[in-house]
């Protein structure tokens, strides 16, 4: 009788064994991502929009969130926030709007 042939080195014939580990960083404590720093500006621009104080709100959250914006484009990746910072620009038009619909109403409804 022949003897019989080397059996499969691990799992299904024909496929590859899985390796012990797998690669990537030597250490085997997980890499944890370094948070981006978010850009202050950006929280202004928005918590500005939601409260409007008298609409001096809204222009201060447009102002800070297009510098914001600008500021987090330039970082490179480096800073976080500019969700923020179109939600404050956003909030800032509607409070604009707010305020010149406001202007219309009061001139309209005035008596002659």
């Amino acid at each position: 009788m022949p003897a019989p042939a080397e059996p499969p080195a691990a799992g299904m014939a024909g496929f590859l064994p899985v390796p012990r580990e797998l690669p990537g960083p030597a250490s085997g404590a997980p890499a944890t991502p370094i948070p981006k720093p978010t850009n202050g500006l950006a929280v202004a621009s928005m918590v500005l929009g939601i409260v409007w104080i008298y609409w001096i709100g809204s222009i201060l959250a447009l102002i800070f969130g297009y510098v914001a914006k600008g500021q987090i484009d330039r970082s490179e990746g480096r800073q976080g926030g500019r969700g923020m910072a179109i939600a404050g620009i956003v909030l800032g038009w509607v409070g604009i709007g707010m305020m010149a619909l406001g202007i219309i109403a009061f001139i309209v409804s005035k008596p002659h």
